[in-house]
């Protein structure tokens, strides 16, 4: 099915919620990564992935996030992504997730929600993401909810990116000099 941004707005309801019921085509040029993807792919298994798509075709769509700028941003399936544009597809069969949300916020856990359901991410990126998310002020409970982790986990990926970070900007009386 050929990309209309006219057929999305006037999909049914009910498609919202079982995105998989609506695959569209998107063309490449308006999807773009997001910056925060903490899954990464070793070479064999992306050569595996290529092959995959070669021969077996997309599979899987990729996961998208209609933004306000009318650009589609990669939830899940960059990697897909990044073999559909080396092969020079011009379109992409894609499933958009959202509804109403806008926010990075939403963004960022739905990615981390797909990947984590299915993979490992590494400690690093994910610590980067928490302490992105407090930043943004999401508290402890939210962030464990919408990315699947338990409170202590939220605190040793808080940890992991340096407390240091969190308090940069404060101001400390002589006794901590």
């Amino acid at each position: 099915m050929e990309f209309d941004l006219k057929q999305f707005e006037t999909a049914p309801q009910w498609a919202f919620y079982h995105p998989v019921s609506q695959v569209y085509w998107i063309p490449v040029e308006l999807i773009e990564a997001n910056d925060y993807n903490p899954n990464v792919v070793a070479p064999p298994e992306m050569r595996l992935l290529e092959l995959s798509i070669r021969q077996d075709g997309f599979t899987q769509p990729i996961v998208v996030w209609l933004r306000q700028d009318e650009r589609f941003e990669v939830v899940d399936g960059f990697h897909r992504f990044q073999v559909g544009k080396k092969l020079g597809l011009t379109h992409l069969p894609c499933v958009v997730v959202n509804r109403h949300e806008q926010d990075r916020n939403d963004r960022i856990a739905s990615t981390v929600r797909h990947n984590r359901a299915r993979g490992k991410h590494q400690i690093q990126e994910m610590s980067k993401i928490v302490l992105e998310l407090k930043r943004r002020n999401w508290s402890d409970a939210k962030i464990a909810k919408n990315l699947g982790m338990d409170p202590d986990e939220v605190l040793r990926l808080s940890q992991v990116g340096g407390l240091a970070d969190l308090f940069k900007d404060r101001n400390f009386s002589e006794a901590w000099k």
